[in-house]
């Protein structure tokens, strides 16, 4: 895990680089395709992913070291050959794997966070799930793992394989010519993004687009067919750790209500979206019907509430990058603890940006913590080694929280002004 944080100390900036050219680039051009507090979203949706996956947090069911050990019909040296194999084996693999998450019911809920947003941009490639605690992609690798692909070949072609399927996330590059026979464009993943029924479940594969073709799952961007974002069953929510568990929640629901003992069970198997039918009369839940005429989500938002989410994200961020550069010293209960403050940090100012009632409880319940764990150690996890006073620092930003909760929750309550992109 420490070689993952690691790498993520180096590839976040790099993420965020490109998101601040995207949004300038729409500034300039007055094609603007980014919204704040939908960013924001994104962008802290991919904190809670990156904290969770750096932690180690969830089970997996096999690892592929377990596979290579027990099914290796021989053994491979990693000549480039190889790695080139090895490449077209998690791609194929990333295909199936993407389309059971679109196809059955339970897995569709570790996927919904990615295609919650209702815009398309580099931001919402950020929008990775919390929810896909068994880790059981490991299964796909079989074929690797009988022919014996090295393990150190598969541990570095992932990560690149994941970074790889950022930058096709806009709507600024247009169709690619020739490029459009052979990789994921970002022509072909806005209509794998759009809600329109020509293009639901369509364009699944990663970084070729040849799995699709073969498959039967290639549509292309249809210039009479605009491309309208989000999902049917809309998220209506800013917080991205809600979101990850809206879906399972509603399973939970209708498994619960139904009469019928057969729906309890197959209802988790099932394509996505089926719901048994006594539940389904009794609880109707509303879906977008109209494409092209539905009210996108958004909430009363004052140019200073918008500031100051992006105040939160920032320092989220840096944060974060502290966590990753200090993560052998901070220890796993460290960790563990520092990971859980950017968790109900994120809770809190998206519950915030929400204006939901309840988030500047969460806001000062986190800040009088945080407070208390600075008095306590006299630091911030060994910040204060790195930066003169860091961890002064870190207590400003408590009070803040503080105050910011406070202040947006019952003094600029009743704001209501215009949506307005960056």
């Amino acid at each position: 895990m420490e070689t993952y944080a690691t790498a993520l100390l180096y590839a976040i900036p790099f993420f965020i680089f490109l998101l601040v050219v995207e949004i300038a680039y729409g500034y300039f051009v007055k094609n603007q395709k980014h919204k704040v507090m939908d960013t924001v979203s994104s962008i802290s949706s991919g904190f809670t992913n990156i904290v969770k996956d750096s932690l180690g947090l969830g089970v997996v069911l096999v690892s592929y070291p377990y596979l290579l050990e027990h099914l290796a019909l021989t053994e491979i040296k990693a000549t480039w050959l190889v790695w080139i194999v090895a490449f077209l084996v998690i791609d194929f693999a990333g295909y199936w794997n993407h389309r059971l998450s679109h196809k059955v019911n339970f897995f569709w809920n570790q996927h919904v966070i990615h295609h919650s947003s209702e815009e398309f941009n580099l931001a919402c490639a950020l929008r990775q799930s919390i929810s896909n605690l068994l880790g059981y992609f490991p299964l796909f690798l079989i074929p690797a793992a009988l022919v014996g692909v090295p393990f150190e070949v598969i541990a570095i072609l992932g990560p690149i394989h994941l970074f790889g399927q950022f930058w096709y996330h806009t709507q600024h590059i247009g169709k690619m010519g020739w490029l459009e026979y052979v990789i994921v464009t970002p022509s072909q993943h806005r209509v794998h993004h759009a809600i329109n029924p020509e293009y639901i479940d369509k364009n699944l594969g990663q970084i070729l687009c040849v799995w699709d073709r073969w498959f039967g799952t290639f549509q292309e961007e249809l210039p009479e067919v605009p491309p309208q974002y989000g999902v049917l069953k809309p998220a209506a929510t800013w917080n991205p750790i809600l979101i990850n568990f809206q879906h399972l929640w509603r399973l939970v629901l209708d498994a619960w209500r139904t009469n019928n003992y057969w729906d309890k069970i197959r209802i988790w198997f099932m394509p996505t979206g089926w719901r048994p039918a006594d539940v389904k009369e009794k609880y109707p839940v509303p879906i977008i019907e109209d494409v092209y005429n539905f009210k996108r989500y958004k909430t009363p938002a004052s140019d200073a509430l918008k500031g100051y989410a992006i105040f939160q994200m920032v320092f989220s961020l840096a944060l974060l990058l502290f966590m990753f550069y200090n993560y052998a010293n901070i220890g796993f209960s460290g960790l563990l603890l520092f990971g859980g403050f950017i968790f109900v940090g994120i809770y809190g100012y998206t519950s915030l940006m929400d204006r939901s009632s309840f988030a500047v409880w969460i806001e000062i319940l986190r800040g009088l913590l945080g407070l208390f764990l600075i008095g306590f150690t006299e630091d911030w996890f060994g910040l204060d080694s790195y930066i003169p006073f860091g961890s002064v620092l870190v207590a400003i930003y408590f009070l803040i929280t503080i105050s910011g909760g406070v202040y947006f929750t019952f003094l600029e309550k009743d704001f209501i002004g215009p949506e307005r992109a960056f």
